[in-house]
């Protein structure tokens, strides 16, 4: 990264510095088995891992989203990490982008928070997505908390409606994207290629009331983007908004590790284009390397998104652009969870169709 920064202003992180189950492995493999030990361990980890990317990218602000490793518990971010965590998330990495009251205020309630580290023509939202998935539980073994969860839609409203209001562009960062469970998804399909139900990664009634707040300032975001899926992947949530999802660092879901550098347009503040540089674990360089420009790759000129809508068009029925999309997927790592012929249908459908059944009537009727 600290070779490719470039001119870059920012740095972007969609979430997880941590590995999954740190905390109960901690608990298995050391001689300190309290949750109080497992927990300072994770704190001090997490620490170590702020300072990595601190030291790589010099003194550029690092607009983070919280993910589900993010966490004590397993899946999170619980409460205290959170509490015990926001003045090192700060301090480390916005460098002075928010006020740090305000920063404080709403990622410790709930791990999301606004900033605005290009100045004022730009404030990038930060959202706690894993909130909103049903794999989250409380501690009574109640499902999500509703009421934090629509606090949280409610500032987003909010802060969407303040940007819009002051002329500002929006980028937008979170960890679980909307939509399908792609992966999980393609496991259920049948030798015919049909699917009985598919995985959905939020409550769909929480991804109902985020497209509605969506819907009602178009044209204010600029850039969406996601991760937690490993994979070099995109969503359409609504016709204006297309959301990237980076490639993840970690190969544990048999992808090869890589990352993306985006180009903007000055003015709009919106994608152009994007180059993603990968880890061949197969050869074991040196180095990260070049792997592909999406503008060179696909033959598309223009704004990002309006070329990502574009592909999904012609993904159906064009082979030779499906081949590259299916290729680049796992960011070169192609041979452990290929996509076949007969999943192919899952992960078309989960660029463009947001809801479950949708999705399953897209995939049961492809041809």
């Amino acid at each position: 990264i600290k070779q490719n920064l470039g001119t870059s202003p920012a740095v972007l992180y969609t979430g997880d510095f941590l590995g999954h189950g740190l905390g109960q492995l901690y608990s298995v493999y050391s001689v300190n088995k309290t949750a109080a030990e497992a927990s300072a361990f994770v704190d001090k980890t997490l620490a170590f891992v702020l300072q990595q990317i601190r030291s790589a990218v010099g003194s550029l602000p690092v607009l983070f989203a919280v993910g589900n490793c993010d966490s004590y518990t397993g899946y999170g971010p619980d409460s205290s990490f959170l509490a015990n965590n926001a003045e090192q998330l700060y301090s480390t990495l916005l460098s002075g982008a928010t006020d740090k009251q305000a920063f404080l205020n709403t990622f410790t309630s709930g791990g999301y928070y606004s900033a605005q580290p290009l100045g004022s023509d730009l404030m990038v939202i930060s959202l706690n997505t894993i909130s909103f998935s049903p794999l989250v539980q409380n501690p009574d073994g109640s499902e999500n908390d509703e009421a934090a969860v629509g606090a949280e839609l409610s500032w987003l409203d909010a802060q969407l409606a303040l940007a819009q209001s002051a002329g500002q562009k929006v980028w937008l960062l979170m960890h679980a994207p909307p939509g399908a469970d792609e992966g999980t998804t393609a496991k259920s399909v049948t030798v015919d290629g049909h699917v009985a139900s598919a995985t959905m990664m939020w409550e769909a009634n929480y991804q109902a009331t985020f497209m509605q707040i969506l819907a009602k300032h178009p044209g204010v975001i600029a850039l969406t983007l996601a991760g937690h899926t490993h994979m070099d992947e995109y969503r359409i949530v609504l016709p204006n908004t297309v959301l990237e999802i980076t490639p993840g660092i970690s190969p544990c879901f048999a992808n090869d590790p890589a990352y993306k550098v985006f180009t903007f347009d000055p003015g709009t503040l919106a994608p152009l284009d994007f180059s993603s540089l990968n880890y061949d674990l197969a050869s074991m360089p040196a180095q990260f390397n070049s792997y592909y420009t999406f503008s060179e790759a696909y033959s598309m000129q223009g704004s990002l998104p309006a070329s990502l809508a574009e592909l999904y068009s012609e993904l159906a029925s064009n082979s030779a652009l499906q081949a590259l999309y299916r290729g680049y997927y796992y960011s070169g790592n192609n041979s452990a969870n290929p996509i076949t012929n007969t999943n192919w249908p899952v992960y078309l459908s989960g660029i463009g169709t947001m809801w479950e059944q949708d999705l399953v009537n897209a995939v049961n009727s492809y041809s």
